[in-house]
């Protein structure tokens, strides 16, 4: 999918596809997290049904008020215990699938919110 250009000084996802996401004009391949000043390539080997808070670290680390965590084609949700730590945190967690994380995140990047988007690729 490609979506239309808008000025921006945050981190913007200008496409996606199966297994990548463009920010701006660069290809970003395999499983990625998305801050609004920030990207840490090559975040996780972890499957989405087996992360832990410690795999989230470096999108918990952009310090975010809300994570988006984008699970592949599919919504695939973690163990309940990762979602508890970070309601214990007061972090708000959104899990979904990566295409629709990666919308949401133009969205709330759009309402200038605090968002990270921790995207994982099948």
């Amino acid at each position: 999918m490609k979506l239309t250009l808008e000025t921006s000084d945050s981190n913007i996802i200008s496409a996606w596809k199966d297994d990548a996401i463009r920010v701006g004009e660069e290809w970003h391949h395999g499983n990625v997290v998305v801050g609004t000043k920030h990207i840490v390539a090559g975040w996780t080997t972890s499957a989405a049904k087996d992360l832990t808070a410690n795999d989230l670290r470096p999108a918990l680390d952009l310090t975010p008020e809300i994570v988006l965590l984008g699970t592949g084609r599919y919504l695939i949700r973690p163990g309940i215990d990762l979602m508890a730590e970070l309601a214990e945190r007061g972090l708000g967690l959104e899990i979904m699938d990566t295409a629709a994380a990666c919308r949401t995140y133009n969205v709330l990047i759009h309402e200038q919110r605090e968002v990270v988007a921790a995207l994982l690729f099948d």
